[in-house]
C-alpha cells in the first residue's frame, strides 16, 4: 500500500488531478499497485483566507507519505511569486527534491516540428540551488548603503556600478549559488540515470563563457566525475542549446541544467512535443519523499470549462508509478496516452473535441482493457 498526498492545487490544477486519481484508480484495479490518497488545502484560496502558504503542520503530514501528487499553483488574485516561492519552492526544498526530471519525447503527430525524427530527451533539472535560492532584493540610496546590502562578495559590482550611475540610484539584485555538494549529488544521478538508459555520455547545459565563477566549478565537478563514470560528456551554451532543440532534439539523450535555464529549456522542450499540456515531471529526492506534478500552470482563464488537457497529469502519474517500483504500471500509463492521441481523443488543444474528463475516461477505458 502507497500513502499519497494529493495537492490540486489552483484553477485546471484540480480538474487534471482528479483525472489522474481515476487513472491510478484504474491502475490499481488491474494491477497490485495499491494506495491510498489523502487531500491537502495548500493553494491560493487557503492563503487567500489564512494567510498560510505551507505550514509546519503540512510540511509533518507530508513527510509520512510516500510521495506527492501535485496539481498545479498560481492566482491572478496573488501577487507573482508568493505561492510559487511559498509553496512550490519551499516544498522542493524542504523535501530535498534535488532532481527536476522532465522528458521531452516525440509524440507524433502533434509535434510542431517539420522534421519526423523520433526524439526522447530526459532533462535533469537541479532543482534547489541556481538563481532559485530566493537571495535577493532590491533597494535604493547611495552606493554606500548598496555596498553594505550586497556584502563584501559584490564589492567589484558595487565598483562596476559606480562608473554607470549617480549616486542615489534604484538596484535589484539576485545571487545564484551553487555548491560542490549539489554539483556533486547532481552529476552522481545524472550519470547514472543516463547509464540506466542505456547511453554512453550525457550533455551539460550552462552559459559558463559569460557567469565563469557558478558554471566553472560545475563544469569541473562534472568532468571529475565523467572520468570516474568512464562516460563521455558534452558542453552546451544554453542560447545554443535552445537552438539545437529545434534543428537536431533527436541528437540529445540525457541533458543535465541548472535551474533556472532547466525551467526555460524544458517549457520549449514542452513545445515542441506538442504543448504544456502534454509535459509531466518528477521533483526526486532519491532517498526521500518525491513530488509528481504537470509542467503546465494553473490557467486561471480556462478553469472550470473542461478544457484543460489531463495528459501532462497521466504522464506525471506515470513518473510517480515508476518512482515507487510500478514500472510496467507505469507504462501502461505512457500506451494508454499514445492510444488517444492516434484516435484523436484529445482535447481542442491538441486539435480534438473532448472535455477533460473525457480524455481521462479513454484513458481508464484502455487502462482496463488491459486486464485479463
Amino acid at each position: 500500500m502507497k500513502h499519497l498526498a494529493i495537492i490540486p492545487g489552483d484553477g485546471i490544477g484540480k480538474e487534471v488531478i482528479d483525472v489522474g486519481m481515476e487513472v491510478l484508480d484504474a491502475v490499481s484495479e488491474i494491477s497490485s499497485f495499491d494506495y491510498d490518497g489523502e487531500l491537502f488545502d495548500i493553494g491560493s484560496e487557503r492563503y487567500l483566507g489564512t494567510g498560510e502558504l505551507l505550514t509546519d503542520e503540512d510540511i509533518s503530514s507530508l513527510k509520512k507519505k510516500d510521495a506527492i501528487y501535485f496539481g498545479a499553483i498560481g492566482d491572478p488574485r496573488v501577487k507573482p511569486g508568493i505561492l510559487e516561492q511559498g509553496i512550490l519552492l519551499k516544498m522542493r526544498a524542504v523535501f530535498d527534491q534535488y532532481i527536476n526530471l522532465r522528458p521531452v519525447t516525440s509524440w507524433f503527430p502533434l509535434v510542431p516540428l517539420k522534421r519526423e525524427v523520433p526524439f526522447d530527451i530526459h532533462f535533469l533539472r537541479e532543482n534547489t540551488e541556481d538563481f532559485y535560492m530566493g537571495a535577493g532584493g532590491t533597494f535604493g540610496g547611495s552606493r554606500k548603503n548598496a555596498c553594505v546590502k550586497v556584502r563584501r562578495e559584490m564589492y567589484d559590482l558595487e565598483m562596476e556600478l559606480k562608473t554607470k550611475s549617480s549616486n542615489n540610484d534604484d538596484f535589484a539584485f539576485e545571487i545564484g549559488l551553487l555548491s560542490r555538494k549539489g554539483i556533486t549529488r547532481f552529476a552522481d544521478y545524472a550519470f547514472n540515470y543516463a547509464k540506466s538508459r542505456g547511453e554512453s555520455d550525457i550533455t551539460l547545459v550552462d552559459k559558463a563563457n559569460v557567469c565563469t565563477h557558478i558554471y566553472g566549478l560545475q563544469r569541473t565537478i562534472f568532468e571529475e566525475k565523467a572520468e570516474e563514470y568512464g562516460m563521455g560528456l558534452k558542453f552546451m551554451f544554453v542560447d545554443a542549446m535552445a537552438m539545437a532543440m529545434i534543428v537536431r532534439p533527436e541528437t540529445f539523450g540525457t541533458v543535465a541544467v541548472p535551474n533556472l535555464f532547466g525551467d526555460i529549456l524544458t517549457d520549449l522542450g514542452a513545445q515542441i512535443q506538442g504543448g504544456l499540456g502534454m509535459g509531466g515531471s518528477g521533483n526526486i529526492n532519491p532517498k526521500g519523499v518525491s513530488m509528481f506534478e504537470p509542467i503546465h500552470g494553473s490557467a486561471p482563464d480556462i478553469a472550470g470549462q473542461k478544457k484543460a488537457n489531463p495528459i501532462a497529469a497521466v504522464l506525471a502519474a506515470q513518473m510517480l508509478l515508476e518512482n515507487q517500483g510500478y514500472p510496467e504500471e507505469g507504462m501502461m500509463l505512457h500506451k494508454s496516452v499514445r492510444y488517444c492521441l492516434d484516435n484523436g481523443l484529445t482535447t481542442p488543444d491538441l486539435g480534438g473535441k473532448l472535455t477533460t474528463d473525457e480524455v481521462g475516461k479513454a484513458v481508464c477505458r484502455y487502462i482496463l482493457n488491459q486486464k485479463t
